[in-house]
């Protein structure tokens, strides 16, 4: 399976150089454009879940303790940590978005009937993955409710309750765009709330904050590093933003509003990767100097935790009922709903009895990877090669809008 991995890895970073060498400057037009602060706000939410709020805590420790994981030894833990969720890795999300902004109109690989259901089996089996993140991690939070450890009935509660939300949110673009704000701004309040704990009171001061951050640049001088698989955890980690990135890539496309291919790899890599930076970075701080959360701030977590995964939830349930045409238009709100919903639980459920691993579900996404490329090559070569800027249809769409602003 690393094996699979590595070639993945080395053939997304040359296919980035490529897009990159070839069209660096050429407009980006998706067929429903947006503001590119809603943009950013869709594509921050939609491609991060639970596990940006719920991890870190859980894993400094592990990245510290070099007896045990001698192979972090060449940066800190928070550098590590940073290394595993921003910048490189959202890459991947980059490729895809421009694939199905600009190459996927003159290709049209996705769809191609047996590819198509192999695109859908994997963002329902992503959505379900992340619902049971979200389950097998609440514990960890609210170890008032149970042991600390084990999963109890209410977790089962919340895990259901925030499906059905997100199913409800996928029925209206108007809602989903909502939430993503929302949840964006909400997210930014608790890192304004947990910066001032942690760095306007006793607990320490706003210097700490900026020799923390410091720490980061590890991980730029040795990014190098994160470009294989460090061990059998980073695989992991690969194969999960392996397994989102055709989806989120399909899905944001959507929303790209007129910017240069440059403008989108720095919104896409860039602008993610600093918010994530900073909120790692105050999260580091409560690790060292070993503050607690507890109270107003672990509910907050908890909240922003769930959330994120509705906001990631609802565009992956959008898409895939639109590529199926599994529509509320086609079979009204309330079986669309109870549809779904089933849908989510019976596989989280699978997933919470190890019937389901992502590493799998990554690994179809590297064939996908392989299988268009190939297709480009054998059919649809001179069509890619002759791009010179945004899909027509997409152009005309994106002017109307323009004159109605």
């Amino acid at each position: 399976m690393n094996l699979l991995l590595s070639s993945g890895l080395i053939f997304s970073f040359a296919a980035i150089a490529v897009i990159l060498l070839k069209w660096w400057n050429i407009k980006c037009v998706g067929v429903t454009p947006v503001h590119t602060l809603t943009f950013i706000a869709i594509l921050f939410t939609s491609g991060l879940d639970v596990g940006l709020i719920m991890f870190p805590l859980t894993e400094f420790a592990g990245y510290a303790n070099l007896t045990e994981s001698p192979e972090y030894s060449f940066a800190n833990p928070l550098a590590i940590e940073f290394g595993y969720w921003a910048f490189l890795i959202w890459g991947f999300y980059f490729l895809t978005c421009f694939y199905f902004c600009i190459i996927e109109p003159r290709v049209k690989f996705f769809e191609l009937p047996l590819v198509k259901l192999i695109n859908n089996i994997v963002i329902i089996g992503t959505c379900a993955f992340t619902a049971y993140l979200l389950l097998v991690n609440l514990p960890w939070y609210l170890p008032q409710i149970g042991d600390g450890e084990s999963v109890v009935p209410t977790f089962y509660l919340i895990v259901l309750a925030s499906i059905a939300l997100a199913v409800y949110s996928s029925s209206s673009m108007k809602l989903l765009r909502l939430l993503s704000l929302g949840s964006s701004f909400l997210f930014i309040a608790l890192i304004v709330i947990m910066w001032f704990r942690a760095y306007m009171t006793d607990n320490g001061h706003p210097e700490d904050f900026l020799s923390n951050a410091g720490l980061i640049s590890e991980y730029f001088t040795n990014i190098y590093q994160f470009m294989l698989p460090l061990n059998d955890y980073h695989a992991f980690y690969l194969f999960w933003w392996f397994s989102w990135s055709i989806m989120i890539g399909q899905f944001t496309a959507r929303f790209v509003s007129g910017i240069r291919t440059w403008q989108l790899l720095l919104a896409m890599m860039v602008f993610p990767s600093i918010a994530i930076g900073v909120w790692f970075t105050i999260l580091y701080h409560y690790y060292t100097e070993g503050l607690q959360i507890a109270g107003f701030i672990n509910v907050m977590m908890i909240v922003v935790g769930i959330l994120m995964v509705v906001n990631s939830l609802d565009s992956l349930i959008r898409l895939y009922t639109d590529n199926l045409n599994l529509t509320v238009e086609r079979f009204g709100l309330i079986p669309y709903i109870l549809g779904n919903l089933v849908l989510m639980c019976a596989l989280t459920l699978l997933f919470q009895l190890d019937f389901l691993k992502i590493e799998w579900v990554g690994a179809l996404v590297i064939g996908l990877y392989f299988s268009c490329f190939i297709y480009i090559m054998l059919k649809k070569r001179h069509e890619v090669a002759s791009i010179k800027g945004p899909c027509e249809e997409n152009t005309l769409d994106f002017e109307k809008v323009e004159l109605t602003r």
